[in-house]
């Protein structure tokens, strides 16, 4: 007999995924502690976990998999094999339905216009623009922001972090789809309307390079090239911007206010890399790292969880994306803001309401 924990080991499945189709009947334990209602599996049904696994990721309705998992030991394979065959023809519909649908929104994006922001890198008719910015505030908001570059070669507009130039105000701003950070550096000398420009990931990082002492920089803006050099000029990082408009990220930081829950770093560290982690069912963003599962007490204490403790108001994060997010905090405490399950969560300083990141939770039940 093997436990609930070692069949979600080797099947793939999680525990919470063995538990939701132990109660749709689809996979049900040989046997169930009735005392502890804890579930033990015979070996032969690890192989039918595995199956299960497969047709879950093709997306195959529970009732389909149902069938499959009845037919798949008989003489008569028929059954599975027109059951196969009618998902795959869903699939494929869906797929040509999908097209159709992405050709509409790529025509309607075509035809949209946003003429209250200049986007660098899309027009080169763009005047020169010079700003002075703070050199420790710049380094503090790229250090803020880096990690959450994406390095997907298929969405190249997210490989480079953004510059929002407004008033008095440089925002920067990098997200892979799954985290979104946005710090900020004061600026002077910008007098015009908004403007954005998107700097490639290694000339950011040669900027950074360049923030070694607390001398304030200047920032210019020519056309598609953006430079920035030390106040006595010796030294500069130049290069032209990503020929992309990134995603108006304001619309994606709006979210209804979450419960605020203080932390202290070093121990809530400490206590993800120890704690117990579920295995990451889907990839992000090239990573599959383990997710850690956290839920807040009455008094605003987080915790980790592990498999066999579950409640619906329990919240999912890749642990790689949450410890790289409280190292880009930066400070010994900061917040952590929960909304819904499935809302982001937000890492916030204390001291900085306008330097924070979101992380995209990861789905925990079945």
């Amino acid at each position: 007999m093997r436990s609930i924990g070692e069949t979600a080991r080797d099947s793939g499945l999680s525990v919470s995924a063995l538990r939701f189709y132990d109660g749709a009947g689809v996979l049900v334990p040989v046997v169930v502690d009735p005392a502890s209602g804890y579930r033990w599996y015979g070996p032969e049904q690890v192989e039918e976990a595995r199956l299960l696994a497969r047709l879950r990721r093709a997306g195959m309705p529970v009732a389909d998999i149902r069938l499959v998992l009845a037919g798949w030991a008989g003489a008569d394979t028929d059954l599975v094999r027109g059951l196969l065959r009618a998902h795959l023809l869903r699939l494929e519909r869906g797929l040509s339905d999908a097209r159709s649908e992405l050709s509409a929104v790529r025509a309607l994006l075509e035809r949209r216009e946003n003429p209250m922001i200049t986007s660098i890198g899309t027009s080169n008719a763009t005047p020169t623009t010079r700003l002075t910015v703070s050199g420790p505030e710049l380094a503090a908001a790229l250090d803020a922001v880096r990690f959450a570059v994406s390095a997907d070669p298929e969405l190249p507009v997210l490989g480079g972090i953004l510059f929002d130039i407004d008033g008095g105000a440089l925002r920067v701003v990098a997200t892979d789809r799954y985290r979104l950070a946005v710090a900020r550096a004061g600026a002077t000398g910008h007098t015009g309307p908004r403007l954005q420009l998107l700097v490639p990931a290694p000339l950011a990082d040669a900027m950074r390079a360049l923030l070694s002492d607390d001398a304030p920089v200047l920032l210019t803006v020519d056309g598609d090239r953006v430079a920035l050099e030390t106040e006595t000029a010796d030294r500069q990082a130049a290069g032209r911007c990503l020929g992309h408009e990134f995603p108006d990220y304001r619309r994606l930081v709006s979210l209804p206010a979450g419960r605020r829950v203080p932390i202290d770093v070093p121990a809530f560290r400490e206590a993800l890399e120890t704690g117990p982690v579920r295995p990451a069912e889907r990839e992000q963003d090239g990573a599959t790292g383990d997710v850690s599962v956290l839920r807040v007490s009455d008094g605003d204490e987080v915790s980790l969880c592990d498999d066999d403790d579950e409640d619906p108001a329990d919240v999912g994060l890749n642990r790689t994306f949450l410890l790289d997010a409280l190292a880009a905090g930066d400070r010994d405490r900061l917040i952590l803001e929960l909304g819904a399950p499935k809302a982001p969560v937000v890492i916030r300083r204390p001291d900085d309401e306008e330097s924070f990141s979101l992380l995209m939770p990861v789905r925990l039940d079945g």
